[in-house]
């Protein structure tokens, strides 16, 4: 069996050599590719298959998202860790759905880089120690998600951007009764007990953008 292979994907040169320079202390680990933009990597993974790639969310040409849905739909064995600035929950959220074995912050990674690749290597999933506060967001969200139906999702979407019950209605060809008992189930299921604390957790949980 060969070495552990790398692909780094990142736009800025000095940070993938700052990054290389970790990985190549890595025993049995080389960097089998770098790749400046998403496009770039595609085309690297055309004539290589590696173990694992590292890349960041915020490259030109074909951004970070858009090669793990790719890479994990046409190279499905390769793993994906994501290595960025960007820690919205929306984009941590969207990285793990599309397939992403690991998400390190840079800030982060002088720290964690080589436990996260060890750990995506011995099957393991990586998250940075800095994200603990938003995966724990994302896990109570992801609960209560599954305990509201879907229209009670979209109901709770409309509120939150400020439609009224007859807005909501109409929108969702229901009537404006409907509309209340599943406002009322919403907040029954959330343990909410007013409207203004309905709207404050759906603004708090990416309802409204």
């Amino acid at each position: 069996m060969g070495p552990y292979t790398v692909v780094l994907a990142d736009d800025h040169a000095m940070f993938r050599e700052g990054i290389r320079k970790i990985i190549e202390r890595i025993e049995d680990v080389r960097i089998g590719g770098e790749a400046n933009d998403g496009l770039e990597l595609l085309n690297i993974l055309k004539d290589s298959c590696p173990d694992l790639v590292i890349l960041d969310i915020s490259m030109p040409n074909l951004r970070g998202l858009e090669a793990i849905r790719e890479i994990k739909r046409t190279y499905p064995q390769v793993k994906v860790l994501v290595l960025t600035m960007h820690k919205k929950k929306e984009f941590i959220r969207q990285a793990l759905t599309d397939g992403a074995d690991g998400f390190l912050l840079k800030e982060d990674a002088g720290g964690e880089l080589i436990r996260a690749v060890t750990t995506i290597r011995t099957g393991g999933k990586y998250l940075s120690p800095l994200l603990t506060g938003v995966l724990t967001s994302l896990a109570l969200e992801k609960e209560q998600n599954e305990i509201l139906t879907r229209r009670e999702r979209e109901v709770l979407k409309l509120l939150a951007e400020g439609k009224r019950t007859n807005e909501i209605a109409e929108a969702l060809y229901i009537s404006p009764f409907t509309v209340r008992r599943h406002r009322a189930n919403i907040m029954e299921k959330l343990n909410l007990k007013t409207l203004a604390d309905l709207l404050k957790y759906a603004i708090s949980q990416d309802y409204i953008m």
